[in-house]
């Protein structure tokens, strides 16, 4: 899949705007989406590419995965 996104290049640092600290399931909303589709439609086997764009944009924001 030629469609990744990159993570982001600096990590999180900080609470989010209203100051509570980003939690895991709202992190990386646009590398998770696709991630997520692929998974569904076309199962886990098939979605490698999208599934360690997410992990590495997770570990960007600071997440241990």
């Amino acid at each position: 899949m030629s469609s990744l996104k990159q993570a982001p290049s600096a990590p999180f640092e900080g609470p989010q705007k209203d100051g509570k600290p980003l939690k895991p399931c709202c992190a990386c909303p646009e590398t998770k989406r696709p991630r997520d589709v692929c998974i569904v439609e076309q199962g886990e086997d098939k979605c490698g590419e999208l599934i360690e764009a997410h992990k590495q944009c997770m570990r960007a924001l600071g997440f241990k995965v």
